[in-house]
């Protein structure tokens, strides 16, 4: 191995799905030099839309994993730490910047009433932004909590709380966590009406930072804890689907990736920011200045996870004699449709794994209707790839090559972004994936079944008339 010049630590920090801890160590050459993972507790689920955490559980994990990372790293050539977390995930503090309970977490649903005011009151620089606040959105935490823990002092989102662990004093927000809690990135600011008819206190709001700036450094006390070198850099991270799509390696114009885990996540990059009207799409700031359009699907992976023995049967089968759409679990209803019966499990399998597809086909027609088209490769990572036959489909149906990348993990954008904020030059891709081509002879057939997929979604309403007609071009 080169002799090291820098290396850079991303902490990712995950409070849904399988929650826990993971820290890294990279290379400046992009190499993954070390990495750990310490678990969390589960969150805690009650009745009433309640999902919450304890972030008490979050320093002690994150300090046993930077110690674990950091054991046989040379400590001079740490020039730089930054954090990511699940995006939404909303924590009461007191006056000292501490949890003064417990974390609100995404899909805590207390905030819907006050979301559904706040689009009403924002409309115009929601508008402006193409955003579309959702019952989830961190906003209505935010005011719940004003409104029913006026104990408080503040709120922070998980890499202030960690941040200041780490440098010892209070940190600003990264932009990218603070979009959802009301934060305008287009004009620079808070949306202060809102917040204020939502009797949200303004001195609750912390400091807004851009991703990739310097926050302040390590401490003497947290260099002694964690094998971090004291008054290393603590950079401003972004969001996990952010971070993931930076690891994956979509930093510049017109790159895209598709991130599959517990749910299906399309970013990528623009020059300008990308308003849709739809609000299917929403836009983060990227750290030189452009945008980071990008959408979410609660398509899963589970399904296609250990399937190894159906994926090589159901390769061989070729393209299904069925469709299979399923209900949006936001509506509350998961049921699966089939236009026909399956012979057996094969064909199932397929059709499914086909219809995982055109769900990223529907989305990148999508992003065609509204003026973008991405450049190839389409870059992809997560737990899905692990499935060669899905990773082939897409390609096969989208025309493009799909490259999957070598690193997708939050915690590795968290150390891209590190190094830009330390390093000249910015944020930059780490290159290296698997390219896997499109098989031209199955593309009539996958074209029409998706075709009928989206004829069925246009029946029932789910799709609208201009986005059909863009399917079917």
């Amino acid at each position: 191995m080169s002799t090291l010049t820098s290396i850079t630590i991303g902490i990712g920090v995950a409070t849904l799905g399988a929650p826990g801890v993971q820290a890294l160590a990279v290379a400046e050459d992009g190499h993954l030099l070390a990495s750990t993972l310490v678990p969390l507790p589960a969150p805690v689920r009650r009745g009433a839309g309640r999902s919450e955490h304890d972030p008490r559980t979050w320093w002690p994990a994150v300090e046993r994993a930077l110690c674990q990372v950091t054991a046989d790293l040379p400590r001079a050539e740490i020039g730089a730490v930054a954090v990511t977390a699940t995006s939404g995930t909303i924590v009461p503090v007191d006056r000292r910047g501490l949890a003064a309970g417990p974390a609100l977490l995404p899909d805590d649903r207390r905030g819907a009433e006050f979301n559904s005011r706040a689009a009403e009151l924002g409309a115009s620089r929601w508008a402006a932004l193409g955003l579309s606040l959702p019952p989830t959105a961190a906003l209505g935490r935010v005011a719940w909590l004003a409104e029913h823990a006026r104990e408080a002092a503040g709120i922070r989102h998980v890499p202030e709380l960690i941040g200041q662990q780490l440098t010892g004093s209070r940190v600003a927000a990264d932009a990218a966590n603070a979009l959802w809690t009301g934060y305008d990135p287009l004009a620079g600011e808070w949306a202060s009406e809102v917040h204020d008819a939502l009797a949200v206190p303004s001195k609750w709001l912390p400091e807004v930072a851009a991703p990739a700036t310097v926050l302040g450094t390590v401490s003497r006390t947290t260099a002694a804890l964690t094998g971090l070198p004291k008054n290393c850099p603590v950079v401003a991270g972004m969001t996990a689907s952010c971070a993931g799509q930076i690891a994956a390696g979509a930093v510049s114009p017109g790159r895209f990736a598709a991130l599959l885990g517990p749910t299906y996540v399309l970013k990528g990059v623009t020059e300008a920011l990308v308003p849709d009207p739809s609000g299917t799409l929403h836009n983060h700031r990227h750290p030189n200045g452009w945008w980071l359009p990008g959408g979410v699907s609660d398509l899963g992976t589970e399904p296609f996870l250990d399937t190894e023995r159906l994926d090589e049967a159901a390769a061989a089968r070729g393209p299904a004699e069925l469709v299979v759409y399923r209900e949006s679990r936001s509506t509350g209803e998961s049921r699966e449709h089939t236009t026909a019966e399956p012979a057996d499990e094969v064909e199932l399998h397929r059709a499914r794994l086909e219809s995982a597809a055109f769900v990223e086909r529907l989305a990148l027609d999508h992003l065609r209707r509204l003026g973008i088209e991405p450049t190839g490769p389409l870059l992809t990572t997560g737990p899905g790839t692990s499935s060669l036959l899905w990773t082939q489909l897409r390609a096969t149906l989208t025309g493009l090559v799909i490259e999957v990348a070598p690193h997708g993990d939050p915690a590795y954008g968290a150390a891209l972004l590190a190094a830009a904020g330390v390093r000249p030059g910015g944020l930059r891709a780490t290159g290296g994936g698997t390219p896997v081509e499109p098989v031209v002879a199955e593309q009539p057939a996958l074209s029409a079944n998706y075709h009928r997929f989206c004829r069925e979604l246009h029946d029932r309403g789910w799709i609208d008339d201009e986005l059909h007609a863009v399917t079917t071009s």
